[in-house]
């Protein structure tokens, strides 16, 4: 299963514990470069787009929402924390 993950700098314990449940490919954009914030390429493969919302940018959170709806990825919004992660994940089937 591959994952995108879009906003924060350094993502600690939830790349770690997105390996752990089995994603096999993650790719992170941190929002903060102008190429990232204007254009978002998603894998074709992707389960689900994460946004960590609160190290992004609106304009960035809205640059991954129509990336994700133009491909008919799922798109999970949480706070930079596993807790959440982990929550968000499970009410939407991930795990």
């Amino acid at each position: 299963m591959s994952v995108v993950v879009v906003g924060g700098d350094y993502l600690g314990s939830i790349e770690k514990n997105l390996y752990s449940i089995g994603v096999t490919e993650l790719v992170h954009i941190s929002g903060r470069k102008t190429f990232d914030k204007n254009k978002m390429n998603l894998p074709k493969n992707t389960a689900f787009v994460l946004v960590l919302t609160d190290y992004v940018n609106h304009g960035t959170a809205k640059n991954a929402k129509l990336a994700a709806k133009s491909q008919s990825i799922p798109l999970i919004f949480a706070k930079r924390s596993w807790r959440f992660v982990e929550e968000k994940l499970r009410d939407s089937k991930f795990i």
